[in-house]
């Protein structure tokens, strides 16, 4: 299935896509798309629902994060061999982990600011992992198990703030709206291989981003399983896993996002985004 919210911020809709790829209103079927609809006997159940039988919805609705009440976001840095070559960083020898903000999630196509100050805001596609259920020291060959289903993602990072300054990355990696996700939620039985998923990003119809899942140095299972060597994984808790070369520090010199600038990213699997870069609004 291929699952969505749809509305203005704060109050979308949990709809689906039927076959002919139109959305219907979930509505009346689950409250909304959240940790406690994400267990495999829920997503059964809409499984089994016949979408021509659900109202359509409208065109031209925003689409909203994929799934809602996020608890955690928790990012893996450096995870793939030729990026750590771009960025000049050796490879890691176990997963580098980080968190952002959950007020990062936005809206597969909402805008994207540029924080005041910023000179180095940066792009980063990325497969990432919504959890189904709790996952306390899983075993490796059953990691995918509690996974619910994947997404796609943009890790938005101001870079200096990341990397030029003192203390952890969070810093540079968690402002409002830097954390684009969806348009869609694949349940995992539409990904049988989370290693086989092809990721690409543009900045102005400028190619700068290519790459694949399978040319990850930690794939999913060994992640989910690795991170739940030290937390408690949650139903609704998102995973960003890396992302392939091609970021705006790689390139030769360094390119970063301006006000206007728009990144448009996709996976044939999971759908695509579109961001405008807008300066950061400043309370009154």
């Amino acid at each position: 299935m291929k699952l969505f919210r749809y509305g203005p911020p704060g109050d979308e809709r949990p709809a689906m896509l039927d076959a002919d790829g139109v959305g219907r209103d979930l509505s009346a079927v689950v409250g909304d798309l959240t940790p406690h609809t994400l267990g495999p006997d829920a997503l059964a159940r809409l499984g089994r629902l016949d979408p021509a039988r659900l109202p359509p919805v409208e065109p031209g609705q925003r689409l909203g994060p994929c799934v809602g009440q996020i608890g955690n976001v928790i990012a893996i840095g450096l995870n793939y061999a030729d990026h750590a070559a771009e960025a000049g960083l050796p490879i890691p020898k176990q997963p580098i982990v980080f968190s952002k903000h959950t007020a990062t999630v936005c809206g597969p196509h909402d805008d994207v600011w540029l924080p005041p100050g910023a000179q180095k805001l940066d792009w980063e596609v990325e497969l990432a992992v919504v959890i189904g259920q709790p996952a306390w020291h899983v075993p490796e060959a059953r990691a995918l198990q509690v996974v619910a289903g994947y997404c796609l993602a943009n890790d938005v990072s101001e870079r200096a703030h990341q990397l030029e300054m003192d203390g952890q990355w969070i810093k540079g990696k968690s402002y409002p709206t830097h954390c684009p996700l969806g348009p869609w939620l694949v349940t995992a039985d539409e990904i049988p291989d989370p290693q086989a998923v092809e990721l690409w990003l543009d900045v102005n119809g400028t190619p700068r981003q290519r790459g694949s899942t399978r040319t990850m140095i930690f794939g999913v299972a060994t992640i989910v399983a690795y991170l739940s060597r030290f937390m408690r994984l949650l139903p609704g808790d998102v995973i960003l896993t890396g992302t392939p070369p091609g970021v705006g520090m790689g390139q030769r010199p360094p390119v970063y996002l301006r006000a206007g600038d728009v990144m448009t990213l996709g996976s044939p699997q999971l759908g695509e985004q579109r961001q405008r870069v807008v300066a950061a609004p400043l309370p009154a």
